[in-house]
């Protein structure tokens, strides 16, 4: 057989000029393209385990990508949120291109947090274990887009965005040179029956419900109202001591509070969100006026010969404004402390009081009878048929079928939190 002559003409190139090689159809023959092809897989090494007795045939094939990746020319994006698109077209449908974008993914090691019919997305992890960007990859109309979006404060990405899209086409037109059409039909049909669940089987029986305790919502309320005053006394003798860090005592409460409510949320299985809501917004402000009515009550204690009301000492306090070291903030830097005090203390707490409450909804139904609601859904029945299809199987009171649906709903809320990472 007639050796290549382009095998030895191209082995100085780079990989990004030998991918520009096989992308341009055009402008070189199928000798010169099919030569790029053999350098680019003969660089891209697959790495296989080699260890006795381990079935690689059906594992993802992985690539070396660092010389291609070190060869990449980085485009430098500014602004609140940096990011870096770029789009190209792709003669697939949707229905295997999916999964073939999740096996790039793969390929890259960037975990996968979200997809559905028309997009897939993912994250970038550095060297220090840190979410630094979000890969966004759309699939429309033959249009594919793909987008990275700075994760991490700051408004100049240094061109990590450019770099994460790029490798991410170079690994896309490495994965497609794998498949050719008997492939696709093949990913195609092997595709339709995971999504129609078409390998599911309907069991013989379902794991029967557990009887819920009634939903107390004193337990909650008492909770909150109990844990702000310990919290407040606590605050009030560290502050009158002179120690206090902003920053760090807020997120230290919001993480104590989230702790206290998930537990709460157990002992009463009390779910109502709006209302939990409520119930943590007010123990915010309990905690942090007790504080200020502690911190009163520690400095009469300790000086006898005082005598003001409470009001009094608010006024006094806000007159004096707010000292850090040798920077005087004045009356409106306290205010400003105060409020960031309860803002930040509500939004972090709340944070941890929602996934606890998922993570709860979610543990109340067993992964069986998740699987069996979801089967039906994709199947196309409305709820009231799902519920129809739950009280054949033993779950006929409407209370269990409603920990159904809000297992459900809570497996998409998660979905959502991952995605904003």
């Amino acid at each position: 057989m007639k050796e290549n002559r382009f095998l030895t003409k191209f082995k100085e190139k780079t990989i990004a000029e030998l991918q520009d090689i096989v992308d341009d159809k055009k402008g070189y023959q199928p000798e010169a393209r099919n030569a790029a092809i053999q350098i680019l897989k003969e660089r891209d090494n697959i790495l296989i385990s080699e260890e006795s007795g381990l079935d690689t045939e059906n594992k993802p094939k992985k690539y070396d990508f660092k010389e291609f990746e070190a060869s990449i020319k980085k485009e430098h994006r500014f602004g609140w949120t940096p990011k870096f698109e770029e789009t190209f077209r792709v003669e697939l449908n949707k229905t295997v291109f999916i999964p073939i974008i999740t096996e790039v993914f793969e390929t890259l090691d960037w975990p996968v947090i979200f997809k559905d019919e028309n997009s897939v997305e993912a994250i970038y992890i550095n060297s220090w274990g840190k979410h630094t960007e979000k890969i966004e990859v759309l699939f429309e109309h033959d249009k594919v887009t793909i987008k990275s979006i700075s994760l991490r404060s700051g408004f100049w990405d240094m061109g990590r965005n450019s770099k994460r899209v790029k490798l991410f086409i170079h690994a896309f037109k490495i994965v497609m040179h794998e498949y050719d059409q008997e492939s696709l039909n093949k990913l195609q049909i092997e595709t339709e029956k995971i999504n129609n669940w078409d390998d599911y089987e309907i069991p013989k029986i379902l794991p029967k419900p557990k009887e819920n305790k009634k939903p107390n919502v004193l337990i909650p309320i008492a909770g909150g109202v109990i844990s702000a005053l310990l919290l407040g006394f606590i605050i009030a003798l560290t502050s009158t001591e002179g120690i206090y860090f902003i920053g760090l005592f807020e997120v230290g409460v919001a993480f104590i509070l989230g702790f206290i409510f998930a537990s709460l949320i157990k002992q009463s299985n009390y779910t109502n969100y709006k209302n939990l809501q409520l119930i943590f917004i007010a123990t915010v402000l309990v905690t942090y006026i007790a504080n200020q009515y502690f911190q009163y009550q520690i400095i009469l204690y300790k000086n006898s010969g005082i005598s003001i009301s409470f009001v009094q000492f608010l006024e006094f306090r806000i007159e004096a404004g707010l000292s850090i070291k040798n920077l005087e903030l004045g009356s409106i830097g306290l205010i400003l402390s105060w409020v960031f005090q309860l803002v930040a203390t509500y939004y972090i707490g709340m944070l941890r009081l929602t996934l606890a409450l998922t993570s709860y909804e979610l543990e109340r139904v067993p992964g069986e009878v998740l699987e069996f609601a979801i089967y039906h859904f994709v199947k196309g029945k409305s709820k009231q048929e799902v519920r129809y299809e739950l009280s054949k199987m033993g779950w006929s009171k409407k209370d269990h079928q409603d920990d159904v649906l809000k297992s459900l709903d809570a497996m998409h809320d998660l979905n959502e939190y991952d995605r904003a990472v």
